[in-house]
């Protein structure tokens, strides 16, 4: 029993170690990066890789080339608001989701639409992101963003045209909440399919309707999972990569001024961008990388602790 305990606490161990060696590898390779840009990395909007033609120079004790400036305020702007967007597209849409899985379908129509759900998860996010280009982008370029762009863009500002050929931050919004909606109801349909048959009984017993039964007894209940389902698909959203770089636009120093403007975000950029910053003879720019990966990592960090303190405060509450 004593060797069990250790082992089963070893392995337990390497999660928590894997994100401190992550992290400390990103914070120590970004480290000239950091010296370099100082505060003004988080401030501004200028993201320029120098004069690849130029002698390098001696900024702030770093190597640089000529003209070097680094600043993510719109990767920043660009990776919460298009996460945000999905978020709360997906979060309605996934609740009801598990409600109609769980209390809405019996025997095998619940089993293969659970199926479904959980292959859709699956799928790679390379796909989701040819199918934005090749059917969302045109169909909400061409239809859905002028008919927003007439009917809400006249009382709610970013709703306003231009309304562009649909790349842009609703698009990546769109494509990530249909991403991250399986996330959320695979986890909560579980929870409610394995509730105690006795709550729904009780709830009935008292005259409750199934939709008051759930809405008022088997949802509270299931706060924990919601709140835990919604920080995981919020992770999936700040991170995606390769749907969001073919949807978004991939803007370059510009923050959106309405919801079809193209952006970039953080994971996005990295990609976009590594090519062409390891041209860089004195390496900041790859450093620079870095330390945009360690910013998304910290505001991930962020993200899940804060959701942790809206649950606990939540809990003492109730």
């Amino acid at each position: 029993m004593f060797r069990f305990r250790w082992t089963v606490g070893i392995l337990a161990a390497f999660l928590p170690l894997s994100l401190i060696a992550i992290a400390g590898f990103l914070l120590q390779y970004s480290w000239p990066a950091i010296r370099f840009n100082g505060l003004g990395f988080l401030l501004h909007n200028n993201w320029n890789l120098g004069s690849m033609y130029g002698n390098p120079i001696t900024v702030n004790g770093e190597m640089v080339l000529p003209h070097a400036n680094y600043g993510v305020l719109f990767l920043i702007g660009g990776t919460l608001l298009s996460s945000l967007i999905a978020i709360v597209l997906a979060l309605p849409l996934g609740v009801l989701s598990a409600i109609f899985l769980s209390d809405g379908l019996r025997g095998m129509a619940r089993t293969v639409g659970s199926f479904l759900v959980e292959l859709l998860a699956a799928v790679p996010s390379v796909v989701y992101g040819l199918w934005g280009y090749v059917v969302l982008i045109p169909f909400l370029g061409h239809h859905l963003y002028p008919f927003l762009a007439e009917t809400l863009g006249r009382f709610i500002p970013i709703f306003a045209g231009p309304t562009g050929s649909g790349y842009g931050l609703f698009t990546a919004g769109i494509l990530l909440s249909l991403m991250i909606v399986p996330l959320i109801t695979a986890t909560l349909r579980d929870a409610l399919v394995a509730s105690d048959a006795a709550l729904r009984e009780s709830g009935v017993s008292l005259g409750a309707s199934r939709i008051e039964v759930m809405r008022k007894i088997l949802l509270p209940g299931q706060r924990t999972v919601l709140v835990g389902a919604s920080i995981l698909a919020l992770g999936r959203a700040l991170g995606e990569t390769m749907a969001v770089l073919m949807v978004s636009g991939n803007a370059l120093n510009i923050l959106p001024k309405n919801i079809y403007d193209p952006v970039s975000t953080m994971a996005a950029f990295i990609v976009s961008q590594l090519d062409s910053a390891m041209q860089d003879p004195t390496n900041m720019a790859v450093r620079a990388l870095a330390e945009v990966a360690l910013l998304l990592m910290l505001i991930s960090i962020i993200v899940n602790a804060a959701a942790q303190g809206l649950l606990w405060l939540s809990g003492r509450r109730a």
